[in-house]
């Protein structure tokens, strides 16, 4: 049995990726979750992130590993084991593939599957439905036993972005929910700080003002927080929420993390795009700023991935507007 790989990647619209394989390629035409064969002496996890690096030139962030599907094709039997990713790169850069989608998690049976990957596609979607809960908030009743007892396995089989909206309307009227999700989020536990601060984003999604009253407090933790997901999450939120909110010396501390950030060689590269993000807003504020963040956008040029590269063009566009002279934001 041959063991292989494969990514459900998700997009910040909660859409997953599907790619289509070639004419002259096993299963001709057929769609399915990006990945590929296990090299000696290599994990699962690092078979998988290889493989999306190769095949589509993308950065994923691996949030939870699926059971394995077993599927016997007559001529060979393989073992897929299936990893739900995020990835910041919305452009994949294909090379085994001939075409690919970005589709919501209920229309995924739009396409021709390969045999084994429809399994996966049908694992995917009832721990979807199952861990979805319907209805607009949690019952009041509940609302204390899970706070002590119940909230961070919630948070660990967190998968959709309804249950974030669930949680978000309870958060409203009940802080207490709100300040576990944020105290979870600096908690050692890697995987629990991880998935509780990528919820806290998506409740920021819907109740912005929610963050508004920590804005500081995350700032000022930023450069103590080691775990890379949490940094994401948060630089997420950030991006996303008025700066004009803190104080000055907030926005001294902030830049200054950002650009360490941005000109870091080690820093991931969600990283990077939300730290560019973030700059930019400030140089709204702090014109001076510009041609610093330009700069520094100019030095990805040679290093950084697709997604980050795409970004920036982008930023470096609006930095014009700020500068006045198109000229000043070119390499």
């Amino acid at each position: 049995m041959i063991k292989v790989t494969c990514a459900i990647i998700r997009n910040e619209e909660n859409k997953v990726l599907v790619v289509q394989r070639g004419e002259k390629k096993d299963h001709p035409f057929k769609w399915e979750f990006p990945g590929g064969k296990l090299k000696k002496g290599e994990t699962d996890e690092e078979c998988i992130i290889r493989e999306i690096r190769e095949e589509l030139s993308m950065e994923i962030v691996i949030c939870r590993r699926l059971d394995p599907v077993e599927h016997n094709y007559g001529q060979i039997k393989i073992s897929l084991i299936p990893f739900v990713c995020d990835t910041l790169d919305e452009m994949p850069v294909l090379s085994e593939h001939i075409d690919f989608k970005w589709l919501p998690a209920e229309k995924l049976d739009s396409v021709d599957f390969t045999k084994a990957d429809l399994y996966v596609v049908q694992l995917y979607r009832n721990i979807v439905n199952k861990l979805t809960v319907k209805g607009e908030k949690i019952p009041e009743s509940e609302q204390a036993s899970i706070l002590d007892n119940d909230l961070r396995n919630m948070i660990n089989k967190m998968m959709s972005t309804q249950e974030a909206e669930w949680i978000a309307a309870s958060a409203v009227d009940n802080p207490q929910l709100f300040l576990k999700l944020l105290e979870y989020s600096y908690n050692p536990d890697r995987k629990l700080a991880f998935r509780a601060s990528w919820t806290l984003s998506k409740v920021c999604d819907v109740y912005p003002d929610l963050i508004h009253p920590h804005l500081e407090e995350i700032i000022e933790r930023l450069d103590q927080v080691d775990n890379e997901s949490t940094q994401r999450s948060f630089l997420r939120i950030l991006s996303l929420t008025s700066l004009r909110l803190v104080s000055q010396r907030h926005h001294g501390i902030l830049a200054d993390h950002c650009f360490r950030a941005l000109n870091s060689g080690f820093s991931a590269i969600a990283i990077k795009a939300y730290s560019m993000e973030i700059i930019y807003r400030l140089a709204l504020i702090y014109p001076e700023l510009a041609n610093e963040l330009a700069a520094s956008i100019n030095m990805l040029e040679g290093e950084g991935s697709a997604g980050v590269i795409a970004r920036g063009r982008i930023i470096m566009k609006k930095l014009a507007e700020i500068t006045g002279d198109p000229g000043s934001t070119q390499s």
